[in-house]
């Protein structure tokens, strides 16, 4: 049911990715779009920490057969004080470190500041009310709201857009989340008008620190993976080859529908699996099988007509010869969808041993990728034969780019196979 929900509000997606925001935005500008949203993302990571303990908290609760709802209140208005303080926070970071980040984008645009910081406010707090919906097993109201979302983001989009065309990208961005935020209190009233009831216990205040410090470290280190990596390959590449990365990305991104779905479903079962003591392993391995038929499906088409489906895009000519990059990218995102699924599995059993190996990864990935691509920097500090070595191989192109993406993500995929695999052992 929630799949075919999404799937039918990510029809619309679809067109705002491939159709309305290549109409709007110049091809000097397309890629700059993703480097600009992780940006957004990574000043809302604390909040976005808040929402990932809140989600293990609510379904902490779930579990009871009393539903403490009177608690789950009381949880929620500590929450919202703890994101107006980090919004104020973050107003204050965006205010010195966003005029920067557009120079090294090329982008000049002095409306954006505002409004990224709306847009990631929102886009962090809406997962707080959804999560709800989800540790409450609520898909049936995930659902509605799933499909309507997505009309009127697109609507704002077409409203905004033709009078500035990124601002009006961030406007339609934010539209969805405020819309998400509202339905999702109406949907909730019946929990929320119960009285609210006493929560916070030092145990519990210990457990929610903990956890929130564990999700900020997660999240502080994939933000900077995401931001570092998207950022590259805004200023390492041509633009027309970042917004070539960028129009492909929009038919990559098909093959996460299923495993987001399953993402989102997976995680009340296999906590409910913790907590019987019950192995979750079967529920990631069929939800692999399911998704590799699925993006298996979505990469014969790229295949055999990948040229004309890009030249039935805005500027489709200009892009036709990164057809080849979608298969390749639909399998990076595959793998993502098993990093994703185990990560999901682990975080709903409470359990973070994965943090041992998995951080020093996500550490080194953007350092390594941030030291070999602005190795003209270092012209007098490294040897010159390494400089001649990465020239040669034009490290500066987007098969250079995937090839790094694709070690990284294969890497993390195997481990995380391994790790889940052991586990089904002990």
């Amino acid at each position: 049911m929630l799949f075919c929900a999404c799937r039918a509000a990510d029809v619309l997606n679809a067109f705002v990715g491939l159709w309305l925001v290549p109409k709007y935005v110049a091809p000097s500008e397309l890629g700059a779009v993703m480097p600009l949203t992780q940006f957004a993302n990574f000043l809302a990571i604390p909040i976005a920490a808040f929402a990932n303990t809140f989600r293990n908290e609510v379904s902490r609760l779930s579990l009871n057969r009393t539903k403490e709802f009177g608690q789950l209140k009381t949880l929620m208005r500590g929450v919202f004080i703890s994101t107006a303080i980090f919004l104020f926070l973050a107003t204050v970071v965006a205010h010195f470190v966003l005029p920067a980040f557009l120079e090294r984008i090329r982008i000049v645009e002095g409306s954006l500041a505002s409004i990224i910081i709306i847009a990631s406010f929102v886009t962090a707090v809406a997962p707080i009310y959804s999560n709800a919906l989800q540790a409450l097993k609520k898909f049936k109201t995930q659902s509605i709201l799933s499909i309507v979302g997505a009309p009127m983001r697109m609507m704002a989009m077409l409203i905004a857009m033709p009078f500035r065309a990124l601002t009006g990208y961030f406007v339609g961005q934010a539209s969805t989340p405020i819309f998400c935020i509202i339905a999702s209190v109406l949907a909730l009233r019946k929990e929320l008008s119960i009285k609210a009831e006493p929560y916070w216990t030092n145990d519990i205040i210990h457990r929610f620190l903990k956890l929130f410090s564990t999700f900020a470290v997660i999240g502080i280190v994939d933000g900077f993976y995401l931001l570092v990596e998207s950022t590259v390959l805004r200023q390492r590449l041509p633009d027309l080859d970042s917004a070539g990365y960028y129009m492909a990305t929009r038919f990559s991104e098909i093959a996460s529908f299923l495993s987001a779905t399953l993402v989102f479903t997976i995680f009340p079962f296999a906590a409910q699996k913790a907590a019987d003591k019950e192995d979750y392993s079967p529920l990631i391995i069929k939800s692999l099988v399911a998704n590799a038929c699925f993006c298996l499906v979505l990469v014969l088409p790229f295949i055999c007509f990948g040229k004309s489906i890009f030249s039935c895009l805005p500027h489709g000519e200009q892009y036709v010869s990164y057809w080849w990059s979608v298969p390749w990218l639909i399998g990076i995102t595959y793998l993502n969808s098993i990093i994703g699924l185990y990560l999901t599995a682990e975080f709903s059993s409470n359990r973070f041993d994965f943090l041992k190996w998995y951080l020093p990864l996500d550490i080194a990935y953007p350092i390594l990728l941030l030291l070999i691509t602005g190795h003209k920097y270092f012209v007098n500090i490294i040897p010159t034969s390494w400089t001649d070595f990465l020239t040669a191989y034009n490290i500066y192109s987007l098969k250079t780019m995937l090839i790094w993406m694709t070690a990284m993500n294969t890497i993390k995929a195997s481990i995380c196979l391994i790790a889940m695999y052991t586990r089904k052992s002990d």
